[in-house]
């Protein structure tokens, strides 16, 4: 499998060199080269298939021939080691909870996914490689655990000053180890910015490799096609169209469900939902795309202002705006409303979501369900990530899990950076 970027002005390159270079040199995506169907026969017998072997038939397409069957089957054991159940919340309606692994939220496959890749390719290579990531939340908490003690890796991870959890902070900031983290002086989109011109600065790139984690990397992103094909396995019974609503920031999950799609899954309808940062829903009213700075919202994993993955949705809609707008909605909600639908879905359903699934499920009620059809909102990070918010929109004790009490009492340890020429700086040190 070859990838190309989608700026077009690079040369195509295999697997393993779009996970090394994360961004292509002319700072596109990069993009598989052909998207092949799966047979007819997986999707009628996908009840009696375990998810590593859904997940290996699925990607394997997108490695090739880099990674024996052998090893990949073996990476995919290691990453898909918790469960990805289907809850449902009211009839004809589900939610495809997420959180099940170390970090408690979705992107630990992804990031586990990438971080052993890179162990394979980076195995009798004496050269460290640095993963650059930005991230708004989630994000940097599954790099970290993912790559933690990972040899040959430096991981540096930016965050925007006092816009993620406390317990997101904990997450990516009390590692150790390979770990380090950049508090940045400004909103997520100034750490993604930043991390992309680093890139392509080549008086770091001259002295270090580097490599990114965020969704623009293609083995963060393209793992995440897993989720859909897991959620069909286990509702396929009901016999009803599914109609799929992804809480969106960056907008690589949903991006994700429509290669599913594309492989041949039967999916009805997506929605990106999204909180007040709406630049998706914008263009879909008025075909022009506008991105805007990211403000701040409770769903925090979604304030990003201008999506890196929206062009590689366009791309699988064939640049077509009429085919992209009759198989793909959006929309946008406040915090206000976000509240609002955690207390309605914990009223009625005796069920805790977290901001980013109550966004989800509005995406679903102001979309409506038909009769034949079967909604599924993912829930893609635990309640307890988002604690204050929930307990004190719901009036309840959310139990602290495990897996975050190790970090609770954890020292932060964080370096502040206000500029990108501060954090070049500290890359050339």
């Amino acid at each position: 499998m070859q990838y190309y970027s989608l700026h077009k002005d690079s040369p195509k390159v295999p697997f393993s060199e779009a996970v090394i270079k994360g961004l292509a040199p002319d700072r596109g995506l990069y993009f598989p080269e052909s998207i092949q169907s799966l047979s007819t026969s997986f999707f009628e017998n996908i009840e009696e298939l375990d998810n590593v072997e859904i997940a290996f038939q699925a990607i394997q397409q997108f490695i090739g021939e880099e990674i024996p069957e052998v090893e990949l089957r073996d990476i995919l054991t290691d990453v898909l080691s918790f469960d990805f159940p289907v809850v449902e919340i009211e009839d004809n309606l589900g939610t495809l909870e997420l959180f099940h692994g170390p970090t408690m939220a979705f992107k630990d496959v992804g990031a586990r996914f990438m971080a052993r890749c890179m162990g394979y390719f980076n195995r009798a290579n004496e050269n460290h490689v640095t993963v650059l990531v930005a991230t708004s939340g989630d994000t940097g908490g599954a790099v970290a655990n993912g790559f933690l003690g990972v040899k040959g890796v430096d991981v540096v991870i930016l965050y925007p000053k006092g816009k993620v959890s406390e317990i997101q902070e904990k997450q990516l900031t009390t590692l150790g180890q390979n770990i380090t983290a950049l508090e940045i002086d400004g909103v997520f989109d100034d750490c993604q910015d930043m991390v992309k011109t680093a890139f392509l600065d080549t008086d770091i790139t001259s002295y270090k490799q580097l490599t990114s984690a965020n969704s623009i990397n293609v083995a963060r992103w393209l793992p995440q096609l897993f989720y859909f094909l897991f959620a069909y396995k286990q509702v396929k019974s009901k016999g009803k169209d599914i109609v799929f609503s992804v809480p969106s920031g960056n907008f690589g999950n949903i991006c994700a469900g429509i290669v599913a799609q594309k492989l041949g899954l039967p999916v009805k309808h997506f929605i990106a939902s999204t909180n007040v940062n709406d630049t998706v829903v914008r263009y879909l009213e008025t075909s022009e795309y506008d991105p805007k700075p990211s403000k701040a919202t409770i769903s925090n994993a979604m304030d990003v202002g201008n999506p890196s993955n929206f062009i590689r949705i366009q791309q699988l809609f064939d640049n077509d705006f009429s085919i992209l707008k009759n198989n793909f909605s959006a929309y946008s909600f406040d915090d206000q409303q976000t509240k609002k639908a955690m207390g309605k879905i914990y009223k009625k359903s005796n069920y805790v979501a977290d901001p980013h699934g109550a966004v989800g499920y509005l995406g679903l009620q102001k979309q409506g369900l038909k009769s034949t059809e079967y909604g599924i909102f993912l829930e893609t990070a635990h309640p307890v990530k988002f604690l204050d918010v929930v307990e004190d929109t719901l009036n309840i004790k959310v139990e602290i899990p495990s897996q975050i009490q190790k970090v609770m009492n954890k020292e932060k340890h964080s370096i502040p950076i206000k500029s990108y020429e501060a954090l070049k700086e500290f890359l050339l040190q």
